[in-house]
């Protein structure tokens, strides 16, 4: 390590002390007093540190603020800073910088002290301070090794987890409707919360798409794409591609828990981690090490008791209130055979615009009509429009083409 004058390490180290004690560890979570778990998806207190972080991420910490932490023990948090200049969706270029730099500071001071620790040199009542704080983590003793090489930034979420809150409105009843037919517990429908806030139009840089985030495999392997349609554009259609994917991966693991790990690393991932640590997803979390199971997959069930835990009382995360977007309000048919768009348009008596508008996942193909949909596809339009065509003494014809399907059923 390069050397640095003495007096440099002194301030920076002084100036992490000084952002550790802005930032209070949170509360010890005693097991009667945390809402997180239940029998179907446990908390156990070992995971209490994890999930009290990632709700400060989604509920207290705002956009404008960054997070220096532990990777590992997320209750060590070094300190939150606060972003300068004006706040947008991205962090500008001199903002990457300004955290850039205090986290390439935050990091030497580390280094230097890990290196005091392991030779058992003196250190200096900053330097002590700073130990205590890293001890008095729940990674204890033990987590002055590495910790340089274990520090992240994290940003907060607080604005787009409150957005997500008032787009579930709009689909919380129909993804329940969803889970509840399949069999499956409801509160799955909390998943869109960590996966996409609900923007249905995320995008992932690793190709997943949509408000549950399939990526284009996944989505092949489960009848969710084709020349047609990409489902993974329908909230509700990839919902239910959701739920036979959950349902497999349960069937499979025998673990809530687990099912949902598999969602970010796959069922055939976690089938490894469970052939080392069995059932136990506070050792896979802790000690699992295989490919490709790094920060996300470690913390994807914590992510989703943080969330579940804000949405069943986003009154104590939000005192400001949340307002929810009203529910999901249209007529939906499941086509009986191969259809054109334009066709589909005159036999409704909707205008093709006002059809592709309602039906995301309708590739340009099929909106243009250059390519059919195929018999199956389940198809959005206003509300009313299939007890219209009752009145007017059309059903007969109209149920020839299509099948009337009740908001978010699976059959």
């Amino acid at each position: 390590m390069q050397s640095q004058p003495r007096g440099f390490l002194i301030a920076l180290t002084m100036l992490a002390l000084a952002a550790c004690a802005s930032q209070p560890a949170p509360p010890k979570v005693q097991p009667s007093t945390t809402i997180s778990g239940d029998a179907v998806f446990p908390a156990p207190p070992e995971l209490q540190p994890q999930i009290a972080f990632w709700r400060n991420v989604y509920s207290k910490w705002g956009r404008n603020r960054v997070a220096l932490h532990d990777d590992r023990y997320l209750d060590l948090v070094y300190g939150v800073l606060t972003l300068p200049g004006e706040i947008g969706e991205n962090q500008t270029p001199e903002q990457k910088d300004f955290v850039k730099g205090h986290q390439e500071n935050l990091r030497s001071i580390l280094r230097q002290l890990e290196f005091k620790v392991a030779a058992n040199a003196p250190l200096t009542p900053a330097e002590q301070k700073l130990v205590s704080h890293i001890r008095a983590s729940s990674g204890g003793p033990g987590a002055i090794a590495g910790t340089s090489e274990r520090l992240r930034t994290q940003r907060g979420m607080r604005e787009r987890f409150k957005r997500g809150l008032e787009i579930s409105g709009r689909y919380d009843a129909a993804f329940r409707g969803v889970f509840r037919e399949a069999g499956l517990p409801e509160d799955l429908a909390y998943l869109p919360h960590v996966e996409s806030s609900f923007q249905n139009h995320a995008a992932s840089s690793a190709g997943a798409v949509g408000m549950w985030q399939f990526m284009p495999g996944t989505a092949r392997h489960f009848g969710m794409l084709n020349a047609a349609v990409d489902e993974r554009r329908d909230p509700v259609a990839s919902a239910q591609g959701a739920a036979r994917y959950l349902g497999n991966a349960h069937d499979q693991l025998g673990s809530w828990p687990l099912a949902l790990t598999s969602y970010n690393h796959g069922v055939g991932g976690i089938k490894r981690a469970q052939a080392a640590y069995g059932n136990d997803i506070v050792a896979i979390a802790r000690h699992y090490s295989g490919a490709g199971f790094g920060f996300a997959s470690r913390n994807f069930y914590t992510e989703f008791l943080a969330a579940r835990d804000i949405a069943r009382s986003p009154q104590r995360f939000f005192p400001e209130g949340v307002r929810y977007e009203p529910p999901l309000n249209l007529d939906r048919v499941r086509l009986r055979q191969t259809v054109n768009t334009m066709t589909l348009a005159t036999y409704y008596d909707v205008s093709p615009g006002e059809l592709v508008s309602l039906n995301k996942a309708w590739n340009p193909a099929a909106q243009n009509g250059r390519i059919a949909l195929p018999a199956g596809t389940l198809v959005w339009l206003p509300a009313g429009t299939v007890a219209r065509l009752a009145q007017r003494g059309t059903a007969d014809r109209a149920l020839a083409l299509a099948d009337p399907v009740a908001t978010g059923r699976l059959r």
